[in-house]
């Protein structure tokens, strides 16, 4: 059973950790040079400035965390040993369905994402061919559309 809270800063370390156990299993264009960059900024930057929400078992133990800004989810990452229970889906289904965030950037050299995006009803709305950051990774705009 999993329930769903607001995180705070002392789970942020642990954020990171899943972030980069999920980043490792999914984005497979990044570099080690990359999520070296990206680390402090997910959780210098990113995590202290975005309402998170986490999903925690029963024993404590964080699998996953969602993070919105209004109608757009910025961050939505699954431990790699818990990715295929559901946790995504828990996650997404609460940031649409109560925070309504509908819509989301994912990077296109990332298929598992925007395939689990398509399957829970998101629709490419655009492409920019650079991230964020400026990086050459393009990003699908996707909107909810169910």
């Amino acid at each position: 059973m999993l329930t769903l809270e607001p995180a705070n800063a002392s789970q942020f370390e642990r954020l990171v950790s899943i972030w980069e156990s999920s980043v490792r299993a999914t984005h497979l264009f990044l570099t080690e040079s990359d999520i070296t960059d990206l680390r402090p900024l997910i959780l210098n930057a990113y995590l202290p400035n975005l309402p998170v929400f986490i999903a925690r078992d029963e024993t404590g133990t964080i699998h996953g965390f969602i993070g919105v800004d209004g109608s757009h989810i910025e961050m939505l990452f699954v431990d790699a040993e818990s990715r295929g229970k559901g946790i995504g889906a828990l996650l997404l289904t609460y940031a649409v369905e109560k925070l309504r965030a509908d819509e989301v950037d994912v990077n296109e050299q990332n298929p598992q994402g925007v395939g689990f995006y398509k399957h829970m009803g998101f629709v490419q709305t655009g492409r920019s061919e650079l991230d964020g950051q400026g990086k050459p990774f393009p990003l699908l705009h996707m909107k909810y559309s169910r």
